[in-house]
Parts: structure tokens; sequence; C-alpha cells
């Protein structure tokens, strides 16, 4: 179906996610600036500076105050969308755990970036993998047309399972970058997205509280409640994105397969790598050899279960992941290792380290570790690609 309501703009990455923010009628913000996410806080205070954005921007000395912020406002009933990179993110991180522990549905886009020190400005997904066990839902997007869509789906996906959500995409790959992008009319998001009514918030006339002292029973059970709805909100990322195709012609998936259905090698990856893997797939296609993609956009929670019925039959898989757990290697290769434990005639699973600290992974290096993974056994340990 294609959004005949929808408007054709030349949009940077970032200002697409401004745009996906704007049309989702936040009630709060509160962002601290940092190279590679500014241009989203540049462009929301813009919106709201023209009347566009009717939202309360608050701009505190740091990214720790700016989650302590919104966790509050969360709290009080509103929607809330916040933005950040790299060390900011890092330096959320006591909050973050607070958010999910609170069930605060509160939408935040990370712009994937180089972790210090040494310093540096480049993709790399490693700041936002290694949040991966604070409790919130975390998506990747290949493009900015993909990014703003997201973060309208993210609202949906935070308010159905009461779960904060963390949206990243590549710095300057697709945070800087051109491209066209459909944005969709007001009334079009209006009718996907309606306000947002909670049952559970602060407000004196009511008498309730959050965040109390609690035993080692009650805390346990709370953990299993939020381990409940990480579960749900596979299914929730799936209906959402179901329901926002049926509106614009556009839907993502938890994740993609590409010429998969009679690959001899899958290629998996996140983020705006993809893009490149594809053309490098269409090459490998063209001169005979049986390759494929599989995209995955959902990653916390992991859809073990879609990934499973993916790569059945297929007899290797190639992880490429751009990031770096050291001592562990790439933190997809082996989520999916954990996730194909079991699997009968499982893939045999080989990770490279592909693109960490932004180096630039051509479709030629692509195919060149396509070709090198089909002559090698596969390694436990994740191998660097250069």
């Amino acid at each position: 179906m294609k959004d005949t309501s929808s408007t054709r703009m030349l949009l940077t990455g970032n200002h697409a996610v401004a745009w996906g923010a704007r049309l989702s009628r936040p009630n709060f913000m509160a962002c601290y600036p940092i190279t590679p996410q500014t241009p989203i806080l540049e462009k929301l205070m813009d919106f709201q500076m023209k009347g566009e954005l009717d939202a309360e921007i608050l701009t505190p000395e740091s990214e720790h105050s700016a989650m302590a912020a919104c966790v509050s406002a969360s709290m009080a009933g509103v929607r809330v969308f916040t933005a950040t990179s790299c060390q900011g993110l890092l330096l959320m991180h006591e909050k973050l755990h607070y958010a999910a522990g609170l069930r605060a549905p509160i939408v935040m886009f990370n712009v994937n970036r180089t972790v210090a020190a040494p310093w540096g400005f480049w993709p790399d997904q490693t700041d936002s993998v290694s949040q991966r066990d604070t409790g919130w839902i975390q998506l990747y997007s290949e493009s900015g047309q993909e990014s703003l869509d997201t973060v309208i789906q993210a609202f949906k996906i935070a308010e159905r399972v009461s779960t904060p959500v963390l949206i990243s995409h590549d710095a300057f790959y697709i945070s800087h970058a051109l491209e066209p992008v459909e944005v969709p009319a007001q009334a079009t998001v209006d009718q996907y997205l309606p306000p947002y009514e909670p049952e559970l918030f602060l407000d004196t006339e009511r008498g309730e509280s959050v965040g109390n002292v609690v035993s080692p029973e009650m805390f346990c059970q709370h953990r299993k409640d939020m381990g409940q709805a990480m579960q749900l909100a596979i299914a929730a990322t799936q209906e959402s994105d179901a329901e926002w195709e049926r509106l614009v012609g556009r839907g993502y998936g938890v994740i993609e397969t590409y010429r998969c259905d009679d690959a001899e090698l899958v290629i998996v990856t996140m983020g705006s790598m993809c893009g490149t893997v594809r053309h490098a797939v269409d090459e490998m296609r063209a001169s005979g050899r049986p390759v494929g993609l599989l995209k995955v956009r959902l990653f916390r929670p992991l859809p073990s279960a879609a990934l499973r019925d993916a790569l059945a039959g297929v007899p290797d898989v190639l992880v490429l992941d751009r990031n770096f757990s050291p001592g562990t290697g790439g933190v997809l290769h082996q989520e999916l290792k954990s996730t194909l434990f079991g699997m009968p005639e499982a893939p045999r699973v080989h990770g490279y380290l592909a693109g960490v600290g932004g180096v630039n992974m051509s479709p030629g290096k692509i195919e060149e570790l396509a070709d090198r993974v089909c002559q090698a056994e596969p390694s436990i340990q994740s191998v660097w690609a250069g």
C-alpha cells in the first residue's frame, strides 16, 4: 500500500529521526548534544521554535541528568523521547537500569559511535550492544527511512509492553548521509499512534509510588515480569511493524532475509552494513555463488525462533560484527551461536570482526571473507577481518 499522503524529502538520517520523533507527539524530551547525535536535538529544537512541536525540551548538564529527567517525566505519565551517542549512552548506564526497572516506555535514539579511549567519531556498535543487559528493547536501523519509521513504531512497542526502547543507526554512514525519505502525514501517524494513556503514573491525587525498597522475593518476581515483557516484545514488534506496513506500505520485521531460499552461505549482520552486504550478495549471485543476507533488526530480545527458522538447512553462516567485546569477540557472533545451540544439523557459524572502529568494509572485502569461510572450519573466537 502506497501512503499517498506522505511527503518525499531529502533528509539526513538524523533529521529523519527528528521527523519521526516530531510526528509521534512526545510531550517531553531531555537531550544533551554529542557528536554525531547533535543534529537530532538541533532539528527538534528548530521544530519547537517554529511552533511545530508541542513538547517541553530540557537540555541539562549531562546525559546522566537527561535520562534521570526522562525517567521522571515518564513516571508522571507523558510520552518521552531522547537521543544520544557513544560516551553519552555509557554515562546513562545507571539510569538505563532505572528506566527499565520502572517499566518506563521511553524511546531513545542512539547514533552508534566508537567508544573511548582512544578518541574517535566513527561508526561502531559497541556503545549500544554493551547495554544489552539493561532491560531495554534494542532495534537497529539500516537507513534514514527505516530510522524514521522505527521511531514511530518504537513508541507503540514501548507502550504495549511497558518497556523502554533503544534504536540505533550508524554514525555518518546513516546519521549524516542524505537520502530521499517518505515523511508520513501527521494524520497517518495519529491513526497509528493514539495519545499515551498509562495505567500507572505518579499523581498526588492517586497516592501511588514507584521504586520502593523490596524483599528479595519481590525483586526476583519483578525480574521475572521484566523477562516476560521482553518475550512479549517480539510479538509486539512484529504486530506494530505489520500495522505500520498496512498504513504506509513499509515494513521491516524483526529479521529480514535476502536471497536466502537456496543459500549455502548466509551473511548475518546489523545496521548500515546490511546495505553493503546486499550489494556483495548480488555480485556473488551473479557469479553463481549461492549466498544470502540475514539482517537482524531486533537485537533485544533476540528473536531466536525466527533466526532458527531462517537458518534451518543452511550449511554455513558468516556473522559480521561492527563491535568488539574484549575477551569474547563479536557480540552478535556469540549470541547467534547461543541461539543455534542444540538445533538439529545447525549451521557452522563463522564470526568476523568487520568494520570495528569504522573501518570500511567494501563489497569486495565481504566477498573475500565469504570465500575464506567456505574453505575454513569455524573458530570458537571471532576472527579479525583485516
